[in-house]
């Protein structure tokens, strides 16, 4: 059974708001900021392939809405970001990227160590590290073709996807616990709610129809000009996806339009890019299906278990050190976790469960988007280049 694109949409709300009740009855998943679309689009996902074994019926949702909810979720994110505050922000980007980096290679040294102890190629070792769970479903599956015809290595397409499939589910569930630990150990909160009276009057008004049409018209705007730009500069020696040049059109008609007298409202903003960030995520969620994913797994299972480990502890004692063992730290290491398992997305989606509970964290939500699909791609394409070069990896 297919379900056509309006039904497809009415499913995922659906499915999101059982998530959402899930979440604030289940303590457990509330008090670890489980986000809502992973909850109810697991849910989901687990039923259908209950159904599936069972009955051998399947329900087929329609992705055609998919990119454009995330296009328009990272044009949203541009269209909150307010250029002045990134004078605050600069030093915290450098100091991001530089607790990335060195990730990256740990991840891949966990993924080739576990290969060889499990007697496999360190190729497959690679898969399981920042292939898959840094690069995601496009670098997985490109590296994958690139293995079958090099290396002869078989049912490597199938290992990709599903590890990069499993990491993406895991990025937004480790992420909560993550956070939570140090927000709880370190008595942390959001500083950006403390001593801010000037916008308290602002805040108690509600959002009007007016403020709400203007911010979907700039962030439409910015959708289509950002995927036009990233039709027109694909294929070069270094592409910017067309989220990014969304998100960066939202950031110039957000701090632009200002100038010809017109005041945005920037929480309106945030509500249309909250909501196809979670729209993005439970149809994403909705899709899977895990018998497959479980019988394709396999041995790489345990090296996921080991990734979990190492980005568990290194976001703990390294990322949450480094960027200042404040609330923004505790909120990008969050973050750090869900992009360096699953997706900028889930990244976005861990930052925004935490933030909901306890109080803005605008310096990462500024850095996050930038280091997540712009700079740590550029990072992984030359490691991942340095390594496959070595004797004992690509021989």
């Amino acid at each position: 059974m297919s379900l056509d694109p309006v039904n497809s949409l009415l499913a995922a709300v659906l499915v999101l708001l059982v998530g959402t009740v899930v979440n604030r009855k289940v303590e457990l998943l509330s008090r670890y900021n489980i986000p809502d679309p992973i909850t109810g689009g697991l849910l989901f996902a687990v039923c259908a392939s209950v159904v599936w074994a069972t009955t051998d019926a399947r329900l087929a949702i329609d992705q055609t809405v998919k990119p454009v909810l995330l296009l328009m979720f990272f044009a949203g994110v541009g269209m909150c970001a307010d250029l002045r505050m990134l004078k605050k922000g600069g030093k915290a980007l450098v100091l991001f990227l530089m607790v990335l980096l060195p990730f990256i290679f740990v991840q891949n040294a966990v993924g080739v160590a576990v290969a060889k102890l499990l007697d496999l190629h360190p190729i497959f070792g690679l898969v399981g590290g920042s292939i898959t769970l840094v690069g995601g479903h496009g670098t997985g599956a490109a590296y994958a073709e690139r293995f079958a015809e090099v290396n002869n290595l078989q049912a490597v397409m199938e290992l990709s996807m599903t590890v990069a499939t499993i990491g993406l589910v895991l990025g937004g569930i480790v992420a909560g616990p993550v956070a939570e630990y140090v927000i709880k150990r370190y008595n942390l909160r959001s500083q950006t709610v403390v001593g801010e009276t000037a916008d308290r009057a602002e805040e108690n008004v509600q959002i009007s129809t007016v403020g709400m049409i203007g911010a979907l018209a700039g962030i439409l705007t910015a959708v289509v000009i950002g995927r036009w730009l990233g039709t027109k500069f694909s294929g070069g020696a270094i592409t910017i996806p067309s989220f990014l040049w969304c998100m960066l059109i939202g950031v110039a008609i957000r701090n632009l339009v200002p100038f010809s007298g017109v005041k945005m409202d920037d929480r309106a903003s945030d509500l249309i890019s909250g909501v196809c960030l979670s729209l993005f995520l439970v149809m994403t969620m909705m899709a899977l299906n895990l018998i497959e994913v479980a019988l394709s797994a396999g041995p790489f299972l345990v090296i996921i278990a080991a990734q979990v480990v190492a980005i568990a502890l290194y976001a703990v004692f390294v990322c949450f050190r480094v960027m200042g063992r404040d609330y923004e730290a505790a909120v990008t290491s969050a973050a750090f976790v869900g992009f360096n398992m699953g997706s900028t997305a889930t990244a976005m989606a861990n930052m925004q469960a935490i933030t909901n509970k306890y109080g803005p964290a605008p310096q990462s939500y500024l850095i996050v988007p930038l280091s997540g699909a712009f700079f740590i791609d550029i990072m992984n394409a030359f490691l991942l280049t340095a390594t496959l070069a070595l004797p004992f990896i690509g021989g």
